[in-house]
């Protein structure tokens, strides 16, 4: 076990920041203790890792296990949002304004890799998030290595491990033939990729949609989280259109209304959608829940 204490020199939202690391209630690489520290088990460049960080007064606390335990350490500022700066970003809505009040230490954090966070993205395309998280789940339990450290916890599967996978198997996992394309093109060239954490921006993003199967939500939803992109909204996702309108302007929007809304907001829309989930505003749900398809049984 390495060990590290940290003082960031601004306001901490441990949870908020880290919240969006997490997919779904039993994702296998994140947990909790009663305590408050948050448990992540990933791969680095050096080997598999699990980092676990707490908050101690006005410090973080951060334990690292496995091969990947320095590297994570050294990129814990990073994780929890020192490369952030917010300090410009002008709220256009009331709500936004309030939400940003009530919440100073929300930042965008950057695990600083791709891989991991390619995987659930495209696992997560045109399904339910209960189908997506669960098919992430049996991927990590059945392909992934068990993560170092005192939690129960699985690292997520390599591009090795993945392209190992039988047709069987992903059926088995849920996991319908054009996700599946997308992953095993992703894991062909996932070295390639993690440039993008580098290039950051709309060209991090781009590099990423070369991949067949990989839009623009997908982009998006990796860029979040690698590299703390604060412009890339998730246009084409089933629910944030329609929140972001209900909370902004009274009724659901579809993209295109989402995109002229949050216009005034560029460079950072991505900040100002942070702030609106925040409020925990969403449309009123009328209609029919989408139903979960279940391909194991097809």
């Amino acid at each position: 076990m390495s060990v590290r204490v940290w003082r960031p020199g601004y306001e901490l939202d441990l949870g908020s920041i880290l919240r969006p690391l997490q997919r779904g209630g039993g994702d296998p690489t994140y947990g909790r203790t009663p305590g408050g520290a948050v448990f992540r088990a990933t791969n680095t460049p050096c080997g598999p890792g699990t980092l676990a960080v707490r908050r101690v007064g006005g410090e973080v606390h951060a334990e690292a296990w496995g091969e990947g335990a320095e590297w994570l350490l050294d990129g814990l500022p990073a994780l929890l949002g020192v490369a952030d700066d917010p300090s410009d970003f002008q709220a256009h809505h009331d709500i936004v304004a309030e939400a940003r009040r009530r919440m100073p230490g929300l930042r965008l954090g950057s695990t600083g890799r791709v891989w991991d966070l390619l995987v659930p993205s495209i696992l997560e395309q045109k399904v339910t998030g209960r189908e997506a998280f669960r098919s992430f789940r049996e991927l990590c339990l059945r392909f992934g290595v068990v993560a170092p450290g005192p939690m129960p916890l699985r690292v997520p599967p390599t591009p090795k491990a993945l392209m190992s996978i039988t047709d069987w198997e992903w059926h088995k996992a849920g996991v319908d033939g054009a996700r599946r394309r997308a992953l095993i093109a992703a894991a062909q060239v996932a070295g390639r990729l993690e440039k993008a954490a580098e290039l950051k921006g709309a060209e991090g993003r781009a590099l990423l949609r070369k991949v067949p199967g990989i839009g623009v939500w997908t982009a998006a939803e990796v860029a979040q989280r690698a590299w703390g992109d604060p412009d890339a909204v998730s246009f084409g996702d089933y629910h944030i259109p329609g929140n972001v309108g209900y909370a902004l302007v009274g009724k659901p929007l579809d993209d295109a209304g989402m995109y002229e809304v949050l216009a005034p907001y560029a460079p950072q829309r991505q900040r100002a959608v942070r702030y609106i989930e925040a409020t925990g505003i969403t449309k009123p749900r009328r209609g029919p829940r989408f139903s979960p398809r279940d391909y194991r049984a097809m």
